[in-house]
């Protein structure tokens, strides 16, 4: 996988392109915030997370979808149980992922993040597949994007604790460091 750094548009993962973003207003990206989400909720490899981003999430078909069927809502990334990856924004632009966020002092964290969502739920253990790509994604994204440094991935919970528990209890943050310093050392 690499990132065209021009497009924003990585090479070697799945394009599935969203409405939900607009432009960044400073072009600054220093933060990577991880996400979990299935739909329905605690549903897996049902194709509607990609549905939902691009607006065309059947209200009918679920009671949850007919309340969050009209949100506009992306990431920039999402990361399936069997590692698959599917690019929704470039790089270079805004997506709608965080909300009402907060990081070190600074608000609306979509002005200056990358979001990366994972296919699950707070309580589930993610796979080791969703592991081992989020690890190598994130290595390619600290490659072009040095101010994302260890201390600047976090998750949704992080940046807006009072409205978010994502990625949840079940994440294993050093799992996830311990990767990326082996993915590093490994260059």
């Amino acid at each position: 996988m690499q990132l065209d750094v021009t497009g924003g548009w990585c090479q070697g993962v799945r394009h599935c392109p969203s409405p939900n973003f607009n432009a960044r207003p400073e072009g600054e990206v220093s933060l990577l915030v991880i996400h979990n989400i299935s739909l329905p909720p605690g549903q897996f490899g049902t194709g509607k997370v990609q549905q939902f981003f691009q607006n065309c999430l059947p209200a009918d078909e679920h009671p949850y979808f007919a309340e969050i069927a009209t949100l506009q809502v992306s990431a920039h990334f999402l990361i399936e149980r069997d590692g698959a990856i599917t690019q929704f924004v470039s790089c270079n632009e805004r997506a709608w992922h965080a909300g009402q966020s907060c990081f070190a002092g600074r608000e609306n964290c979509n002005d200056f993040s990358l979001g990366i969502e994972l296919e699950g739920t707070d309580e589930l253990p993610f796979s080791d597949a969703q592991y081992a790509a989020l690890a190598e994604l994130v290595g390619e994204l600290q490659r072009v994007y040095p101010a994302i440094t260890q201390e600047r991935i976090c998750g949704h919970s992080d940046i807006a604790p009072t409205r978010k528990t994502d990625p949840g209890p079940a994440f294993d943050w050093p799992r996830l460091r311990t990767a990326l310093l082996n993915t590093k050392e490994g260059l």
